[in-house]
Parts: structure tokens; C-alpha cells; sequence
């Protein structure tokens, strides 16, 4: 069934079978060429369809990647993030793997390597979207992959929720330092985070379309959990978008996520402080909302969450704010 001749300095393969279109393979040597046919061979014993087989083997994870990439990742609420995660992996050493050679451990191997740069929550996303790129090449593309090498591994431990919230002077000496610097957009953007308890990719995506002034709501068509939701704003923060330059017809914080990011970088270096994320605003923010007594339900409505469990994650109360209830 399987031919092996030489060719020059090549050895190649060439198995055929009634039925079945002709495939053939070139090695630099010859064991190696007997090797793959003996796997075909058995292949074809088993009642596997010879062109997979081969397909699986001259295709690898990144060019899985690529057409998951263009073709599913198009459809998802956060195609953003998810494009530029995918980016990563794709230019990562992992994606090299042919397809008939992955196992658990190359993605254990790769878990271990990325959490000495990344954290924990980051490396999740990161085999999630592995694995489901691989589980949608199984399900619903026919690649003959008989197990999906991910759902044999640990992923990390999922880290505590953060408790970090502003201390005492620091949003005063970000206003100081953003005054200093070329974003003149951020401290707005900061002051507004900290008004709605919207998310970074929320503020970003709002447009002045969105926004109703007279009554004091923005219609938010984007968020995580994909459903959109209205919000109601402060008087405080149709202060801040009322007093935004109309240089865009569109979004009234017109600049990219990447750009927010290394502003904000630069900007907690000016003025020394550590271990704030642009994330915890939306902790200071839900927690001043119940500091001011607004009720679960009305806080739900404005940050969006649907399980009160996760609510309170993000709510962490100063136990002196609290005492001055009690009698």
C-alpha cells in the first residue's frame, strides 16, 4: 500500500487506496519516511479518512488560530480583546505545534512559562481561548482530532478579588499630575470611571448618540455580559461629558484602549503610587454607590451585574463610613 522511493537526497512516500485520493509526503530521511507510513498504514486500518490524517499533520495550532481568528472571533462582543489575544498566541512558540502532535503537556508547559509574565486571570483567558479554538476544529470543521489536549490540564488558581480602593489624597494628586501632563482627557476619563462605574471598554465605546442629557442616561450597547443596559448619570458626570470637545461627532473620550493604557501608566509613575489598576475605579465607584445607600437592585442597575454575589466582589465598604449609621 505505501511506496518509499528515493528522489534526489529526499526519500518519498506515497500511499494509495481504492477510493481515496493519492497522498504522498517527501522526508529528508528514511526512517522517518517509514515512520509515517506505518502511521498512515495504520490509519487506514482503523477506517480514517487518509486526507485528514495528513491534513491534521501539515497544519498547525497557529493556522488553527489564524481561521478561528477570522472566522469566530468576528462574531463576539469582544472581538477586540480576543484579536489582540490571539495575536499574542499566535506569534507565541506554542502555535508551531502541528496538530497531530499536541499534547497536554506543551500547554502545561506553556501555562507554566506565560504565569512567570502574566497573571493568573490573563493566562485563563488566554487557554480558554485555546481550547475553544480547538474544540471548534473538532465539533464543527472535521479535523480528526481525537482529544482536546487542554481539558487534561490545571488551569491557575483564580486570585482573590482586589480590595484596592483610593486612599486618602491620591485622586488629588492624579488631578495634579494629569494637569501636568499632554492627556488633558484624563483626569476626566478618571473622574467620570469613578461618577458611573462603567468599565474602561464601556466609556470608550460611548457615543454622544448614546446619551441622553435632559434625561440623565446612557444607553450602553457593548458590555461583558453582552446584553446592553442604560445607566443612570450623576449630575456630576453630565458635567464632565457636557464640558468634552465636540471634535468627534462620535465618542466623547475619543482615543484608543492602548492609548488610555500607557497614559495611565506614565501617570501613576508621576505621582508615585502603586498597585492602583484603572479597573479599581469601578470598585471606588460601586462602593461609594452603597456608601450613599442606594439599595443592591439600584446599584445592580447601574453596574450592570446580574448576580448579587459578584456584586459584592466588587464592593468593599470603609468600616468608618459604615459606623456613622449606626445609632
Amino acid at each position: 500500500m505505501a511506496t518509499i522511493r528515493k528522489r534526489g537526497k529526499k526519500w518519498q512516500v506515497q500511499v494509495r487506496r481504492n477510493g481515496c485520493k493519492h497522498l504522498s509526503k517527501t522526508f529528508h530521511f528514511k526512517i522517518d519516511a517509514e515512520k509515517w507510513a506505518r502511521k498512515t498504514e495504520i490509519a487506514v486500518d482503523r477506517g480514517e479518512n487518509l486526507y485528514a490524517v495528513v491534513h491534521l499533520e501539515n497544519t498547525s495550532l497557529r493556522d488553527l488560530l489564524i481561521r478561528y481568528m477570522k472566522k469566530i472571533t468576528p462574531k463576539k462582543k469582544s472581538r477586540v480583546q480576543e484579536t489582540n489575544r490571539l495575536g499574542q498566541l499566535i506569534r507565541h512558540e506554542v502555535s508551531k505545534i502541528p496538530l497531530s502532535k499536541m499534547t497536554s503537556g506543551h500547554f502545561s508547559q506553556f501555562r507554566d512559562s506565560r504565569l512567570k509574565e502574566r497573571g493568573p486571570q490573563a493566562v485563563r483567558h488566554e487557554l480558554n481561548v485555546l481550547s475553544h479554538a480547538i474544540k471548534t476544529a473538532m465539533m464543527e470543521w472535521d479535523y480528526p482530532i481525537q482529544l482536546n489536549p487542554l481539558d487534561n490540564i490545571k488551569k491557575p488558581a483564580i486570585p482573590k478579588g482586589r480590595d484596592r480602593r483610593l486612599n486618602k489624597g491620591e485622586l488629588e494628586k492624579l488631578e495634579a499630575a494629569a494637569s501636568l501632563g499632554q492627556s488633558d482627557y484624563l483626569f476626566p476619563l478618571i473622574c467620570f470611571a469613578m461618577e458611573t462605574g462603567m468599565r474602561k471598554g464601556e466609556i470608550l465605546n460611548l457615543k454622544w448618540g448614546d446619551i441622553d442629557f435632559q434625561g440623565r442616561v446612557a444607553l450602553l450597547e457593548e458590555t461583558k455580559n453582552g446584553s446592553t443596559r442604560t445607566v443612570p448619570l450623576s449630575s456630576h458626570a453630565i458635567k464632565i461629558l457636557k464640558m468634552r470637545p465636540r471634535d468627534s461627532d462620535i465618542f466623547p473620550f475619543n482615543i484608543s484602549e492602548a492609548r488610555l493604557h500607557s497614559a495611565w501608566i506614565k501617570l501613576l509613575k508621576r505621582v508615585d503610587i502603586c498597585d492602583l489598576h484603572f479597573h479599581d475605579l469601578r470598585h471606588e465607584a460601586i462602593s461609594r454607590l452603597f456608601e450613599q445607600g442606594l439599595s443592591i437592585p439600584e446599584v445592580a442597575l447601574i453596574s450592570g451585574h446580574r448576580d448579587p454575589r459578584m456584586l459584592f466582589k466588587y464592593t468593599h465598604l470603609r468600616a468608618r463610613d459604615v459606623v456613622k449609621k449606626l445609632k
